[in-house]
């Protein structure tokens, strides 16, 4: 009679428990989603777009002073690193690709600050720049998938 008790008290746990975590379990594209709306994420990536773009145009004009190539490529590190700071999301995948992606900006910026001076370090910057483009359409690509672009 006792382990017949012992066993409804089980069963009847375990069932509280599944009705409990049903009722606070939120599927992996609605998380991600909440989190791509609370990031700002889309506003977000398509400014660091839009800065990168702006260097590499002051990257490819050689009377770009050291001061405006300063300015231009501090702002894009600056907002890198504001983006990096809203990571993780809830999917990893999309935390890996836009690991990589404000990495490589940060890292294209870094180059693009030192550059004034140096034909290699403007294109060592601007093929940063690029890369970081690409890693942004991968990362595009991803929440496209999952429908939570």
């Amino acid at each position: 009679m006792r382990r017949r008790g012992v066993i409804v008290a089980l069963t009847s746990l375990v069932a509280a428990s599944l009705s409990l975590s049903a009722c606070g379990s939120v599927s992996a594209n609605s998380a991600l989603k909440k989190w791509v709306s609370s990031a700002n994420l889309t506003a977000n990536n398509a400014q660091l777009i839009s800065d990168a773009r702006h260097a590499l145009s002051a990257l490819g004009d050689t009377h770009t002073s050291a001061t405006q190539l300063h300015t231009v490529c501090a702002v894009l590190d600056f907002e890198a690193l504001q983006a990096y700071a809203s990571l993780p999301s809830p999917d990893t995948q999309t935390t890996q690709l836009l690991t990589r992606a404000y990495t490589t900006l940060g890292d294209g910026a870094n180059e693009c600050y030192v550059a004034a001076n140096s034909s290699a370090k403007r294109a060592a910057a601007a093929a940063y720049l690029h890369q970081a483009g690409a890693a942004f359409s991968e990362v595009q690509a991803r929440l496209s998938t999952l429908g939570a672009a």
